[in-house]
């Protein structure tokens, strides 16, 4: 799997604590293993962000995302869910 990251998700992850960077960091690995793995609770998302996806990093901070293919997908935003969803 190949993830590719928008400007803007880089800049809100240099914003994030050290730990909820290590968190992001694990959280990405895991995803690059197994994209539907429980823990991460990958799901599509409606409303605004329809045609996106979602995934958990910590209990509140979530990273949206967007398939291209099997193999490539686009990290857009990385938020805390009260951010993403108001």
């Amino acid at each position: 799997m190949k993830i590719f990251l928008q400007r803007n998700f880089k800049k809100q992850y240099g914003k994030l604590t050290p730990g909820q960077q290590k968190r992001f960091r694990e959280r990405r690995d895991l995803f690059v293993e197994n994209p539907f793995h429980p823990i991460l609770n990958n799901h599509r998302l409606l409303g605004k962000y329809k045609g996106f996806r979602s995934i958990n990093v910590t209990g509140d901070l979530r990273v949206i995302f967007e398939e291209l293919d099997d193999k490539k997908v686009v990290f857009h935003i990385i938020d805390t869910h009260s951010n993403l969803y108001r």
